[in-house]
């Protein structure tokens, strides 16, 4: 899966736009994630992810960097082996671009904010 682009509100994976919060698996997109909280990432909002064991987890935290992750998940996620990357979202998709097809990896992207 490639990142064609993305814009506040917008992103094109492969092609085909999305304007909601994505993640972004090995061969497939979901489109209808959303997080317990709308602003902050917790364990059991990327719990589907980490089943699939990713080498990398990229996390977008929206346009401006509003949504919180917080240490202890971040933490978590890692002492699954699992190695996690916190950026705004435009950051985010260059190091989603450029590990997509070295690694396992899996990008959950908040789009707005």
């Amino acid at each position: 899966m490639k990142i064609d682009s993305y814009s506040f509100g917008r992103i094109v994976i492969n092609g085909k736009p999305y304007t909601s919060d994505v993640i972004i698996y090995p061969g497939r997109v979901d489109a209808s994630w959303w997080r317990k909280e709308s602003h902050l990432l917790q364990l059991a909002d990327v719990a589907e992810a980490l089943q699939t064991k990713p080498d990398v987890l990229v996390i977008g935290t929206g346009y401006a960097g509003i949504m919180r992750v917080p240490r202890e998940t971040v933490e978590r996620i890692a002492a699954q082996g699992i190695e996690v990357k916190v950026e705004r979202t435009a950051k985010a998709v260059t190091i989603y671009n450029d590990l997509e097809g070295a690694t396992t990896v899996i990008a959950a992207l908040h789009i707005t904010c």
